[in-house]
């Protein structure tokens, strides 16, 4: 092994051996600050964990959080859904037979009681068992979010319009490719729904739909343009916050299982329709955060409590934070001077976290340029041959 090699990878064994909760506690895993649309620094230990989802036992089971619309009874099917024609006009109504729900033709079309904005949604769709018609008289039906259709068809060596087979966004976006399995199998579907946005009455996001066909992407982000419609080109239009999904009945007896759906979070809040906060909310969710860490602070003593106060300043500026972090700052240096070699090696990591803490305030410039204890602590650091770099 060469010298240099020696080298870098006893320097990254150095890194390795630093305890993981050193590197936690004390702010090292920060990167770039938070600026107008980010209220946390990058890799910021103050940002809260995902919450824990439980996926699906099995492939296209229900993840812990998912809303179960459909579980293959007639109980899960009267609880979660509802007739849109009336009774004494239908001619049939939906079955619920050996874990199935199908379509009776006449009955109409059937929502969801309960609305949803963002979400994803997977559903399971099979044709009807008499393989009959053509083009789109064979095995028709949709799934509807918000008006918006995702064509249910048996098109596997049927052939019929582009924009109007299995998982086009029916009248605007055919599929990109053709997934289906022979109609004698499950076809499967998974659809990510984003739904179009708009400020003051302007759209300002025509929303969009990502669409999965026995695993195979057949829309991709694809935008909605209001919803498409037969033989017509939708006009964008206002969506409303939530709404029902929708199943079709287009007068084939087609065959839905395993139905549930997850709301997803918001890509708007406060304002932010680019996936971003505006800088207003970006400012409030600042403010909150450096409110709960100076919190944390209260509960703390020492150079523990002096970090996680001069933490808060990486979100906002607190006159009273800085003030009491300045006073134990002033002590502790002055303890430092007296301090023998000893001493000041048995000190290390404080005074490490210490100037990484001011330093980095600096970098950002989020504190004094010229705080005199930041180059009295790298001038002791640099003695004692203790390096970091932020």
């Amino acid at each position: 092994m060469q010298p240099k090699t020696i080298t870098r990878s006893l320097a990254f064994l150095l890194i390795c051996l630093i305890p993981q909760s050193f590197i936690l506690a004390n702010g090292l895993n920060y990167g770039d600050p938070p600026d107008a649309h980010h209220p946390w620094s990058v890799h910021d230990r103050n940002r809260p964990q995902p919450p824990r989802v439980e996926p699906g036992a099995t492939v296209g089971a229900p993840p812990s959080d998912a809303v179960v619309l459909f579980d293959g009874t007639e109980a899960s099917f009267r609880e979660n859904w509802k007739h849109y024609k009336p009774e004494d006009k239908r001619k049939g109504d939906w079955l619920v037979k050996d874990g199935v729900l199908q379509c009776t033709p006449g009955a109409g079309f059937i929502g969801t009681k309960e609305d949803f904005g963002d979400c994803q949604l997977h559903i399971e769709w099979a044709a009807p068992l008499e393989i009959r018609g053509k083009g789109q008289g064979r095995g028709n039906s949709g799934v509807f979010i918000m008006g918006v259709e995702v064509q249910v068809l048996d098109n596997y060596e049927n052939p019929t319009y582009a924009d109007g087979t299995a998982g086009a966004v029916y009248g605007v976006m055919p599929p990109a490719v053709n997934p289906l399995r022979s109609p004698t199998e499950w076809q499967s579907y998974d659809i990510i729904f984003r739904r179009p946005i708009d400020k003051d009455g302007v759209i300002v996001d025509e929303g969009a739909m990502t669409v999965l066909i026995n695993g195979v992407v057949v829309q991709d982000n694809t935008p909605l343009e209001g919803g498409g419609g037969w033989r017509r080109r939708a006009k964008s239009r206002i969506f409303p916050d939530k709404g029902p999904i929708s199943l079709q009945d287009h007068g084939n007896p087609v065959r839905f299982r395993n139905i549930w759906c997850r709301p997803l979070r918001p890509r708007a809040v406060q304002g932010g329709f680019d996936g971003r906060l505006s800088p207003e909310a970006t400012m409030a969710k600042r403010e909150e955060i450096a409110a709960e860490v100076r919190a944390d602070a209260d509960n703390m003593e020492g150079l523990g409590k002096t970090i996680r106060l001069l933490e808060s300043l990486h979100y906002t500026h607190d006159d009273d934070a800085w003030d009491e972090a300045d006073l134990y700052i002033q002590d502790y240096m002055d303890e430092l001077s007296d301090a023998s070699e000893s001493e000041i090696r048995d000190r290390r990591w404080d005074i490490t976290k210490l100037f990484m803490s001011l330093k980095y305030l600096q970098k950002h410039n989020l504190g004094p340029a010229n705080y005199p204890a930041t180059p009295q602590l790298e001038a002791i650091m640099t003695e004692q041959g203790w390096k970091w770099k932020l």
